[in-house]
């Protein structure tokens, strides 16, 4: 694919300088031809071409991240993986019976 693209723009800058080295010819119309029939219609080309690629690699990402969704939500084989300490029996601070108004 890209061999063709580069091909066709070595072709496309040829026939610019041509336009520019003529006597005819001058610099903005080889600019307007580099750009019109190589730059614009091979940008197409290679956009329209590089879709199957990139929609390849954004199904990859997708997998990937469902698999680290699924990696994360598996439970782990260690009982205390965490790394905290356990947490303490509570103290008397909350009242067990409160009082009838």
């Amino acid at each position: 694919m890209y061999l063709v693209l580069i091909a066709w723009l070595y072709v496309t800058l040829l026939m610019a300088v041509a336009e520019a080295t003529s006597p005819a010819g001058s610099v903005m119309g080889a600019v307007i031809t580099f750009a019109l029939y190589g730059l614009l219609p091979m940008g197409i080309v290679g956009y329209i071409l590089g879709t199957p690629g990139r929609k390849r690699a954004l199904h990859a990402r997708a997998m990937a991240e469902r698999a680290a969704l699924a990696d994360a939500d598996a439970p782990s084989a260690e009982p205390d993986a965490g790394g905290h300490a356990p947490a303490a029996a509570q103290g008397p601070a909350v009242a067990p019976v409160r009082k009838e108004p």
